[in-house]
């Protein structure tokens, strides 16, 4: 898969810097993962969420932080949208 906007990752690992070693490996297993649907997403990971129009939030550091993205399955594209706290997710606007 093709990861778009890696900036917001970078600029959140900058502040998180507890998040650094977790968010890069993210980076590694989804750069070289193959998803065609999103049960190729649950099958690694199983705390992932589905949410309308392709978005899907991972976990992270044991549910403190949230990543959003958008995946296109047809073009392999992995779209960062947000990262950031539990309570920070819980105030996003998914669209």
């Amino acid at each position: 898969m093709k990861i778009v906007n890696r900036k917001v990752l970078d600029n959140f690992k900058k502040k998180h810097v507890e998040t650094r070693s977790q968010v890069d490996a993210w980076e590694a297993e989804t750069n070289a993962a193959d998803w065609n649907m999103p049960s190729d997403i649950k099958r690694r990971y199983a705390t992932a969420s589905f949410l309308a129009d392709n978005h899907v939030v991972f976990n992270l550091k044991g549910n403190r932080y949230r990543l959003l993205v958008q995946v296109s399955f047809k073009n392999k594209i992995v779209f960062i949208k947000k990262i950031g706290s539990h309570n920070e997710y819980m105030k996003w606007e998914i669209n």
